[in-house]
């Protein structure tokens, strides 16, 4: 094993002497007063404000002056140990497996084939904070086997009317303006927002494959380039609502929708050459569509007070639904052989449901003690068909290829109950829990008659513990067990031509991926000039998923998905943020970590293993009180796949206000300054080689005032937060 077992031992032998060190003191002395319930450690600083408490991080990302123009992705990239790639995928900690959840719900935003795209629009002026869940408790769903990422909206919070406006002018073309509204009385809580986003971006995918000829000595080289463009028109509008009936019970309401998509065209030129250099074939390809997104997300819940101080009994209903209907119209010319052009086109429709209804029961045993437990029913219905074929060019009627027709269906239920403990006494604080998922999922195409139909029932523990040090530090244990079910588009098997070189793939029987995660942590502060964390952890996955290319011919490649029998991280993460005088803030953090892969079901022999820094730099100065600068570095270093590995990655964003007066503030901000969004994938196979990059070209500047009114621009000096 590359792996260093020790970080495992150590962590699981400390685990449990943390647990036998909480029981036995507990047990000496069960009359001794306790501490405060989950105490947390608080970092103060001008950019992102920090909270770290037993089982999470709590990131507050209103400074961030990206968040006044920019998206979600931004933020995100911000955020330690935290990475987005071009496509908009996710990691935290290196895995894409990652459960992202708004205020504490899934959202059809972030499933089905356009989350990533979603993630780069939804707007995050309506984001208040960031929570960082890499062991998640029980009262989470066991989904997403990296971890939890939950973005927590804006909120009223002064009883008060508060609120702000913002607008903004970007380079071409793109445009921002955004408001939003609260009210809170000694009853009623309001808050709303309303946005629009006019976005340009611009897309590069590129292939270059090698594949040898007969004789071996000769190669057929295949390279292909696409520029895409698209315009992206992102109104939005939220509003939530809580009212107390009376001392003992309240209900609560939150309705959102984020429409997304726009205009898309693009150009391929494919060229083949073969073992002398000589052009034996051309393609070219021109396409043109619309992909227009509307997202509509409704809770409903009541919420009442019991006997005891604390206890509640909750109940919510929550659903969530997406619908995406695309049409593509494309031009294809034959220039090496050269042959009359012709004209394709494709449709696709895709609609996304679901529904959860949850009972949540909260019960203080007694002062730093609580016992919690749940249940949750969750329904999630998915649909997508497709169909694809050539305009005549004579009577331009269009003839549906029946190859090409796609129609898939997919449904999945969930119901889980869980329970959890938690206890603080003297410098010790523990939680515990225990979630048991029973799933059923059904998926079918009706087309080819065929279906897979799978039931699993899992038991998910979860376990943290803290102790307070002499020295002012906190020594943290966390283990979880997670699972990560296929998303439905990973488990269509018909191939998806948007892209007409790069076609993609699901896998009708893929199966869940089974985490098992253990970190072990020390952490503290000196003053609030100096805060530091180091994290050692280690993930074992199993049946872990994987996107396998197999080369088709003339440029043509297909990328399909399939199991590998697991794969192996671990790593040291590393974080630091202080103050150096009274005009500079800064924040440092890296991920030390080291990756093994076993692709052996794939033919590939034996283990591959990598090493590698994620890293993140942020700096906020202060000339004077009216202005603020911020610089953000992020790296993200090379990645394992199962054929070949991800390059790096660098991105650099600056920011820069000017509060005009009070309420008052100019900004300018400027994200990927060195248009580093572009990754490299390597593949090496018995039978091809190829090099893909994706990429988006930037720079993206915003020029912009916000102003805000009521006591919103009143900072609170003791921020705190309670999970």
């Amino acid at each position: 094993m590359v792996i260093p077992r020790g970080l495992l031992i150590a962590s699981m032998m400390g685990g449990l002497a943390l647990i036998a060190a909480v029981t036995n003191v507990i047990a000496a002395d069960p009359t001794a007063p306790p501490s405060a319930p989950m105490e947390s450690v608080v970092v103060t600083a001008q950019k992102i404000r920090v909270q770290t408490f037993i089982d999470r991080k709590v990131y507050t990302v209103t400074d961030d002056l990206h968040s006044s123009f920019g998206t979600l992705s931004d933020v995100l990239t911000d955020i330690p140990s935290v990475n987005v790639d071009p496509d908009g995928i996710v990691t935290l900690r290196g895995d894409s497996h990652v459960l992202i959840l708004i205020d504490g719900k899934p959202s059809a935003l972030f499933s089905g084939s356009n989350a990533g795209d979603n993630l780069q629009s939804f707007p995050a002026a309506n984001i208040e904070r960031i929570e960082v869940i890499t062991t998640p408790p029980p009262q989470y769903q066991a989904a997403g086997a990296a971890g939890v990422i939950n973005i927590i909206t804006r909120k009223g919070q002064e009883e008060a009317i508060n609120g702000s406006v913002r607008a903004s002018q970007g380079n071409d073309g793109r445009s921002v303006a955004s408001a939003d509204l609260s009210y809170r009385s000694e009853k009623l809580t309001i808050s709303t927002d309303l946005g629009f986003r006019h976005d340009v971006r611009q897309k590069l995918l590129k292939s270059d494959i090698r594949a040898p000829l007969t004789p071996a000595a000769s190669t057929l080289e295949t390279g292909s380039s696409l520029l895409e463009h698209s315009w992206r028109e992102v109104p939005s509008a939220s509003a939530d609502a809580e009212y107390a009936l009376d001392e003992t019970d309240s209900i609560n309401g939150a309705f959102s929708w984020l429409r997304t998509g726009g205009p898309r065209d693009y150009s391929e030129l494919t060229k083949t050459t073969d073992g002398s250099g000589a052009a034996v074939g051309a393609l070219a390809h021109v396409s043109r569509g619309h992909n227009p997104e509307a997202t509509y997300d409704e809770r409903l819940g009541y919420v009442r007070k019991l006997a005891r101080a604390g206890e509640e009994l909750e109940i919510s209903v929550h659903r969530s639904t997406s619908h995406e209907v695309t049409r593509y119209d494309y031009s294809n010319d034959s220039l090496i052989p050269a042959s009359l052009p012709y004209d394709s086109y494709l449709t696709q429709n895709e609609q996304d449901t679901t529904t959860e209804v949850g009972l949540d029961y909260i019960v203080p045993i007694s002062t730093g003690r609580e016992f919690k437990l749940g249940y949750l029913f969750a329904q999630d219905d998915y649909g997508f068909s497709s169909n694809a074929g050539e305009d005549n060019p004579v009577t331009h009627d269009e003839t549906i290829d029946p190859a090409s027709t796609d129609d898939f269906k997919y449904s999945q239920r969930v119901d889980a109950g869980y329970v959890s403990y938690k206890v603080s006494a003297g410098k010790w604080s523990l939680l515990g829990g225990l979630r048991l998922e029973d799933t059923t999922t059904h998926a079918r195409v009706p087309t080819d008659d065929i279906a897979s139909r799978d039931h699993y029932l899992g038991l998910f523990p979860s376990l943290h513990v803290e102790r307070s040090l002499p020295d002012a530090g906190t020594l943290s244990f966390g283990a979880s067990r997670r699972v990560s079910r296929p998303d439905p588009q990973q488990l269509d098997p018909n191939i998806n031509p948007e892209y007409s070189l790069i076609l993609r793939a699901g896998n009708l029987h893929l199966l869940p991926e089974y985490t098992q995660s253990y970190e072990l942590g020390y952490g503290g502060s000196q003053g609030h000039d100096l805060s530091y964390q180091v994290t050692g952890y280690y993930r074992r996955n199993h049946d872990s998923t994987s996107a396998v290319i197999d080369y088709l011919g003339d440029g043509v490649s297909l990328s399909t998905l399939e199991n590998l029998r697991r794969d192996d991280f671990a790593g040291l993460e590393l974080t630091t943020d202080g103050h150096v005088g009274s005009q500079i803030a800064y924040g440092v953090s890296a991920n030390l970590f080291e990756g093994q892969v076993d692709a052996s079901s794939l033919g590939n022999p034996g283990l591959r293993s990598t090493r590698g820094v994620d890293a993140k730099l942020k700096l906020d100065f202060s000339p004077t009180e009216r202005d603020l600068a911020q610089l953000n570095i992020s790296r993200t270093d090379r990645r394992l796949t199962s054929q070949g590995y991800i390059s790096a990655m660098n991105v650099v964003n600056l920011g820069y206000r000017h509060r005009v007066r009070g309420n008052v503030s100019a900004l300018a901000t400027v994200s990927d300054v060195f248009n580093g969004q572009r990754t490299q994938t390597t593949v090496s196979t018995a039978g091809f080689s190829g090099d893909f990059v994706r990429a988006i070209r930037g720079p993206i500047m915003y020029v912009g005032v916000n102003c805000s009114f009521g006591s919103r621009n009143v900072k609170d000096a003791d921020f705190r937060y309670e999970p």
